[in-house]
């Protein structure tokens, strides 16, 4: 059975050696896969993806030799978590840093949607152009 982790719109799937329920609010993350799906890996300067590292002050806390805690990881980087332990899903959001930077562009992120046609349409086609988004939701 595997794990998934939606991280900034990739579903990464995770098979179940890399993935352990320790407990009711534990889950680890197998090294090994840590790099391979997130990129990061822990060494003795932090965890670190490509040449940015952050610092560990704690390793154990982090998870230890049997893997990684996802919820450590993600607070360690800033970054909100969602865990389902039931479904083997969690969701990763984006750190305030990264969401504070887009904002001071006031540039909205790019996305796509089918008019009514069935046509899609992303906003980026109309960039320097003014757009009216409508939202509606029944809830």
């Amino acid at each position: 059975m595997t794990f998934s982790i939606l991280d900034d719109g990739r579903t990464l799937s995770l098979a179940e050696e890399d993935t352990t329920v320790a407990g009711p609010d534990r889950i680890l993350i197998s090294k090994r896969a840590l790099n391979e799906s997130l990129g990061w890996e822990l060494k003795p300067e932090g965890l670190c993806q490509g040449d940015v590292c952050v610092p560990v002050r704690d390793p154990e806390a982090l998870g230890g030799e049997e893997g990684v805690d996802l919820e450590s990881f993600a607070e360690l980087l800033g970054r909100p978590v969602v865990i389902d332990r039931n479904e083997r899903v969690a969701a990763l959001g984006t750190a305030a840093s990264s969401r504070i930077d887009s904002m001071a562009t006031l540039e909205a992120p790019d996305f796509a949607l089918p008019d009514l046609a069935g046509e899609m349409h992303t906003l980026s086609e109309h960039r320097g152009k003014k757009v009216l988004l409508i939202a509606y939701a029944s809830w």
